[in-house]
């Protein structure tokens, strides 16, 4: 099958550290199909050549499994062209529009890794110059808007020059192979269904921790923070992975109309729980690794009187049968203790207790994204050589390491999600009522802090956030899991 796959930003961020690598390790793995060709679309005057070198360059400080030699680079190089262009001209469409007709690709990938204030110009332009056959797919970045209005301006815009079915919203946190292995656990297998329920499970966590601050990324953090950033799509997209029942097949339809469900379930906000229930941070000057690192008010374009939130912690609950009465716990923020992204599935202790034995972490399943990825079940269980006590238990852990199982050279998050794309499988992708759901979901705390004097609380960078984050969780006489 050939293909045509046109990466407007081309020459930005995520086309050097994310989608480029993404790309080799397909062709590298030979996933990738034969016949494709990959233009990189940007506003500098750069030949073909100049932009691989770029490229080979950058694969330097990317992580690869393994750095490509010159002749596997040169036969990847060989897929790769570059287009100069500005976005706002409709003759630089009509150019590229010829360049893809000189192929006849049988399917031509538009993937806008571009400001979201340009993603309803680049279809509109799109469809101005013809590009906008069943052949063609647009692929779309987060975050698509910055509320729930601006959202469904940029899908009713995108929807009136391309089908639904040709509209990939991309969560890369969809394309994790955790995330695959967390619906194969839920429903490729009978052990945890039956206590997959309110009756079993205490509480659940969803944590997503970075060690890193904002970077070079200051200004833009600026407009977005922690909420927009990763609570509306990554923590959302994760609580229905967790919460949605199971669908009656594995079409994207099936799955995504359950997600749906979890989200329109969602505890409305009140006065009272947008006070008590969510938690806002922001990072003071601290130390990483024994580095010290500057305070968030400190980085390159960020406000020196800022109130954006590096840091969100909140408590909800899914309004249904399964999961009534079971608070859910998010917690997302930067230049916290430690690179973590996991969930945390708490079991409800025995009703009885037989055994001289302190239940701290037994009966919990802990589902490790990154940078672990696997499986962890806390179990109690007796020692053959413990002579202490026949009644005495000790916690212990069975660790499925998927990467030590299935191997270290896995399908990466951006590799799947783009064969996918070029495949037309919809499944790991977010539908329109989805986001427009999750907007629904979290504007009432947007509004809410509009009007919080207060501002985010500061929070001394690589610890796990606030203290109000624990007190939080405390109420409900639980703790995070690092705290137990």
């Amino acid at each position: 099958m050939s293909f045509d796959l046109v990466l407007f930003g081309g020459t930005g961020d995520l086309a050097w550290r994310k989608l480029m690598p993404a790309l080799f390790q397909a062709f590298r793995h030979g996933t990738l199909p034969e016949g494709g060709r990959i233009i990189g679309v940007g506003r500098d005057g750069l030949t073909a050549e100049q932009y691989r070198a770029q490229i080979r360059a950058r694969f330097d400080s990317v992580e690869l499994a393994k750095r490509p030699s010159a002749e596997e680079f040169n036969r990847f190089a060989a897929l790769l062209e570059f287009v100069r262009m500005d976005l706002s001209k409709p003759e630089d469409y009509a150019h590229l529009a010829q360049s893809l007709a000189e192929r006849h690709a049988d399917t031509v990938v538009m993937y806008v890794a571009t400001a979201p204030s340009l993603f309803t110009t680049v279809c509109e332009q799109l469809a101005a110059a013809g590009l906008n056959t069943p052949q063609t797919r647009v692929v779309l970045e987060k975050p698509l808007g910055h509320d729930l209005a601006s959202n469904r301006a940029i899908n009713e815009t995108v929807r009136r020059v391309f089908g639904e079915k040709q509209i990939f919203r991309i969560d890369h946190y969809l394309g994790k192979p955790a995330v695959q292995n967390l619906f194969a656990l839920r429903f490729g297998n009978a052990l945890f269904e039956p206590l997959w329920r309110r009756e079993h499970i205490a509480n659940i966590q969803i944590t997503i921790a970075e060690e890193l601050g904002v970077e070079k990324r200051g200004a833009f953090y600026e407009t977005t923070g922690a909420l927009r950033d990763m609570v509306q799509n990554h923590a959302l997209q994760l609580l229905c992975a967790i919460g949605m029942e199971p669908p009656i097949n594995s079409h994207a339809d099936a799955i995504r109309d359950e997600k749906l469900k979890v989200l329109r379930s969602l505890k409305p906000w009140t006065a009272e729980s947008l006070s008590q229930d969510v938690i806002r941070g922001q990072y003071s000057a601290g130390t990483i690794a024994g580095t010290p690192v500057s305070g968030y008010r400190d980085e390159t374009g960020v406000n020196p009187h800022s109130h954006t939130e590096t840091f969100v912690a909140l408590r909800t609950e899914i309004s249904n049968w399964r999961w009534a009465g079971v608070p859910f716990y998010i917690r997302t923020g930067k230049r916290l203790a430690g690179r973590d992204a996991r969930i945390v599935v708490n079991f409800r202790p025995t009703p009885h207790a037989i055994f001289n034995s302190q239940m701290g972490m037994a009966n919990r399943l802990v589902i490790n994204l990154q940078p672990k990825d696997g499986l962890e079940l806390h179990l109690l269980a007796q020692g053959q050589d413990d002579r202490r006590s026949s009644s005495a238990l000790a916690p212990v852990q069975l660790d499925l390491d998927f990467d030590k199982r299935f191997g270290s050279g896995r399908v990466g998050a951006y590799e799947r999600l783009l064969l996918d794309v070029i495949d037309g499988r919809l499944n790991l992708f977010v539908r329109s009522d989805e986001q427009e759901e999750a907007w629904r979901w979290v504007e009432p705390i947007m509004d809410h802090w509009k009007n919080d004097a207060q501002g985010p609380r500061p929070y001394v960078a690589g610890t796990w956030g606030p203290s109000a984050s624990s007190a939080m969780i405390a109420r409900d006489g639980f703790c995070w899991a690092e705290e137990s």
